[in-house]
């Protein structure tokens, strides 16, 4: 259990995303919550079109028992070399280190995410692993939780790691307390897969976009690889090679993938029944679809649907 005594900082720099600071510091600045929440920068910092003031300077992160880095913007700046140290000074005199979406560029340049599982956003997980290959990334999670570090994927991901952060400070009520008046759900564990799926290009002349719509509108029946390249006018190895440039994948599992994506609708959108939800996205019978569905998502339907569908229905 935290208390009144325990300093949470975060550690900002010009170029940060305002969006995760500003609603995890909410979050954190709760009134039911003892943290006394500072913010430490070197002078005034630049936040997209906002100036934040810091309470404290980034050399004051040492004192803090916890340290929140959000996300930096541009991941191909280099990292301001004052904050890097600050993060890696705090961790050495044992603050919990919580890095958001992109923030975890800053723990892995300071050596802290060495021989550890680590996540960020899903759009950057291939840049820090290749930037950073001691590290262990994995782009499948909401968020990774190491004991002293602890590093989310994007956004809302950022606010499920800090519902996780204040679970394990002051428990489950106060945890749910803070997401009910977030208007949020109360716990996605974080081994959910971060829900991001297969791209599907538009646009006029794309030789794909035509077979994407025609593929759409027949979910609920049984499509080869052959049915999409003869809609298509092309050879099954031609439109291999086209998926894979397009989506970066195979036209079998860009098709699964897009059944999964239906399966995710229809579980928020409509009452239907799981038996229906598969036959209408092509599934076959629910325990197919509780098998794949839970490969790839990393939750069961009946849970993905208590997740994203409010209390009553809609």
């Amino acid at each position: 259990m935290r208390t009144v005594s325990d300093m949470l900082a975060f550690a900002v720099t010009d170029g940060m995303l305002h969006f995760e600071l500003t609603a995890t510091y909410e979050i954190f600045t709760a009134p039911q919550l003892g943290y006394r929440v500072q913010v430490c920068a070197d002078g005034p910092v630049r936040l997209g079109k906002f100036t934040l003031e810091p309470d404290l300077p980034l050399d004051e992160l040492r004192r803090a028992d916890t340290v929140i880095v959000p996300a930096i913007e541009d991941v191909d700046e280099p990292l301001s070399p004052a904050l890097v140290q600050a993060v890696k000074a705090a961790h050495d005199k044992g603050a919990r280190i919580v890095s958001l979406c992109t923030g975890a560029f800053v723990l892995a340049e300071a050596g802290l995410l060495d021989g550890l599982r680590a996540t960020t956003h899903w759009g950057h997980t291939d840049e820090l692993a290749r930037r950073y290959p001691r590290v262990e990334v994995d782009p499948d999670v909401l968020y990774v939780d190491n004991g002293q570090v602890l590093t989310s994927a994007g956004k809302a991901a950022a606010i499920d790691l800090s519902l996780h952060v204040i679970r394990n400070d002051y428990g489950a009520a106060t945890a749910n307390t803070a997401a009910r008046r977030l208007v949020v759900p109360p716990h996605r564990d974080g081994g959910q897969a971060q829900f991001v799926l297969a791209p599907v290009p538009s646009g006029e002349g794309h030789p794909l976009t035509e077979l994407f719509d025609w593929v759409s509108a027949r979910f609920d029946q049984m499509i080869t690889v052959e049915d999409m390249a003869r809609q298509a006018s092309m050879s099954s190895r031609h439109l291999g090679r086209l998926f894979r440039a397009v989506t970066g994948t195979t036209p079998l599992q860009w098709l699964h993938t897009q059944r999964i994506r239906r399966a995710q609708e229809l579980l928020e959108m409509t009452d239907d029944s799981v038996d229906q939800i598969a036959e209408a996205s092509g599934m076959g019978t629910a325990t197919t679809l509780r098998r794949h569905f839970h490969r790839t998502v990393g939750v069961p339907p009946d849970t993905y649907r208590r997740t994203f569908r409010p209390v009553g229905g809609r």
